[in-house]
């Protein structure tokens, strides 16, 4: 903890150090107002609607103009091709003299005298009208040519040639919220300014410093990026600590949900510094891109072009460290529902166990999906789609989809009861009509079963009628002992209850065994002889391990006490044949054997 306090100390006086480096120049360059590299929309209904965009200068936005959408592209292509040129040729020409004027055109109008006409009459009374139309047309088109012409023209001049650059519009001024002349006078300011500042960074000093400076932001980033890949290792060896499976399985239920939630915080701490890596290498890139203006158009291109999947991403960010949060409050909350364990007994433990994992596991399904459906309206929000509609057309699909898919609603609410009622949770061994195994995964929507062979099973939850859930609580060992019609069966059970008693006392078992064995005598007679049955009550899921070592212990006091097992006699093939064979033989030669 103290050495990373100490570098992130040592990164922030590095970054301090090398912004004082950067002072001397930015008073000298002109700020880029990221807000005018996506210059916001003056309206977004009209079909003429006035949208803002810059015309640029080695990447500044120099010149923010509106104009009607329709003739945007135009006029900002012509602009911008024109301010090139000059700027080309003002900075090839060091002895250039640089002029920029304003100038309006002189308002001059003639307006031709109407012809004169006979005094009014009926006869003549249409030809007075068509005249006074005609003088109404020429008074607008005189004050449309008076609007048009008074508006200010901004003349470049380098040398002897001289250049209409634009002519400012009340939409220009309407921009900034000022007048039409104030804007002017702000536009040629700005030119003058520019142009001079174009010029001054291809002199070599200024290309000089701007090199040292690109050298010691590399350095910094380098450094930066170092110290987070070593924190990236440290937090990514501490989350192969928290699950390691050694800490896993012998950990209280109480523990585990604290370990979880502990790696979730430092899965969001992993993420984090990630970004925080990409984005030093990617923000110092783009930095020293903009440190040259040979190079400062590529970075202005990869801010266009990246707007949206930036937008995006940040909205990805945002929802991954909301998922991620909340995997570790739902698993502080289930760690708090746990935490008077100690005060159940052992098989109430085991259960809660099973039961909080899976209630964890699928409250944060379902907030996965939620939090991931909302980041997807966010995004199509912040990308400029507009989702009222969409939003609106999804209820009514929605609503469809649900007439359409009323299984998938029936597993959903079978999933809430199973879940409720705790009819099975992940961990059980559980037997649903003619398949069986260990509950692997469940949700709202299916159960899926590992058997004995390893098959993945998958069944609907509305397929689940009737479940035998083998490991709920405790379970039972179900012995059948068959043992010979001649053998004594009170002292072969004798031996048997010896043998019971024995294991259950073991220290290896003693804890897998939750009650004496039960011998419970003759269960029944057979074809191999008479069947003794032994129940013994386990632990949930050591019903397997306990009889296959209770089996293996009779075997060896039966051996010991000389008890044979009968095995079970079936005829069949040639030993039927045979045996029918040797009988006929035998009755043939009584048949021949004299009698006396």
């Amino acid at each position: 903890m103290l050495s990373i306090r100490f570098w992130s100390w040592a990164i922030a006086g590095l970054l301090f150090v090398t912004s004082w480096s950067v002072v001397p120049v930015q008073t000298q360059l002109p700020t880029i107002d990221l807000n005018q590299v996506y210059p916001n929309l003056l309206n977004q209904n009209s079909e003429n609607q006035v949208v803002a965009k810059c015309v640029r200068l080695d990447g500044y936005c120099l010149l923010e103009l509106a104009v009607p959408k329709s003739d945007l592209s135009k006029r900002i292509e012509t602009i911008q091709n024109k301010l090139n040129k000059i700027s080309q040729t003002y900075i090839k020409n060091q002895d250039a003299q640089l002029v920029i004027e304003i100038q309006k055109q002189p308002v001059k109008v003639e307006l031709k005298e109407p012809e004169k006409t006979a005094p009014q009459t009926t006869e003549n009374q249409s030809t007075v009208e068509e005249a006074v139309e005609a003088v109404e047309e020429a008074i607008e088109e005189a004050i449309e040519e008076v609007e048009e012409r008074r508006s200010p023209n901004i003349y470049v001049s380098i040398d002897q040639e001289k250049i209409n650059l634009l002519t400012v519009t009340d939409q220009d001024a309407l921009l900034q919220g000022v007048d039409i002349d104030t804007r002017a006078d702000s536009i040629r300011e700005k030119l003058q300014e520019g142009l001079n500042q174009a010029r001054y960074e291809r002199e070599v000093e200024f290309l000089v410093r701007q090199g040292l400076m690109a050298v010691g932001i590399c350095l910094a980033v380098l450094v930066s990026s170092l110290l987070i890949y070593r924190w990236l290792g440290q937090l990514e060896q501490s989350k192969a600590r928290l699950t390691s499976p050694n800490s896993a399985s012998s950990e209280t239920i109480s523990t585990q949900l604290n370990q979880r939630k502990l790696w979730n915080l430092r899965e969001v701490q992993y993420r984090l510094y990630q970004l925080a890596l990409m984005g030093l290498l990617g923000g110092g890139s783009l930095f020293v891109l903009g440190l040259f203006p040979y190079t400062r158009n590529i970075q202005v291109m990869i801010f266009e072009g990246l707007q949206i999947p930036l937008q995006v991403g940040l909205v990805s960010l945002i929802i991954y460290v909301l998922i991620r949060l909340s995997y570790a409050l739902i698993n502080r909350f289930t760690s708090a529902l746990a935490q008077n364990y100690y005060l159940l007994n052992p098989e109430a433990v085991t259960r809660l166990q099973l039961r909080v994992t899976t209630i964890s596991g699928v409250t944060k399904g379902i907030v996965t999906v939620s939090l991931i459906a909302i980041g997807i309206l966010v995004a199509l929000s912040v990308t400029g789609i507009n989702i009222g509609p969409l939003l609106a057309g999804a209820g009514i699909i929605g609503l469809a989809v649900s007439l359409a898919s009323q299984n998938l609603i029936k597993d959903a609410i079978n999933g809430f009861f199973i879940i409720l009622e705790d009819q099975y949770a992940i961990g059980d061994i559980i037997v649903v009509g003619d398949v069986g195994g260990l509950v692997e995964k469940m949700n709202l929507r299916i159960t899926q079963l590992r058997d004995s062979r390893g098959r993945l099973i998958t069944i609907p939850n509305s397929e689940i009628k009737v479940v035998a859930n083998l490991s709920s609580n405790w379970s039972r060992v179900d012995v059948s002992i068959p043992i010979s019609y001649e053998t004594d069966a009170d002292q072969v059970m004798a031996l048997i209850d010896h043998v019971a008693q024995q294991m259950s006392k073991d220290e290896k078992w003693q804890e897998q065994i939750l009650a004496q064995p039960q011998i419970l005598g003759v269960d029944e007679f057979g074809d191999r002889g008479v069947f003794l049955r032994v129940w013994i009550k386990t632990r949930p899921l050591q019903q397997w391990n306990v009889e296959r070592e209770f089996r293996r212990r009779i075997k060896v006091a039966f051996d010991e006490a000389a008890i044979t097992i009968p095995a079970h006699i079936d005829f069949r093939g040639e030993f039927k044949y045979d045996l029918f064979e040797k009988a006929g033989e035998a009755e043939g030669a009584r048949e021949e054997k004299p009698t006396g």
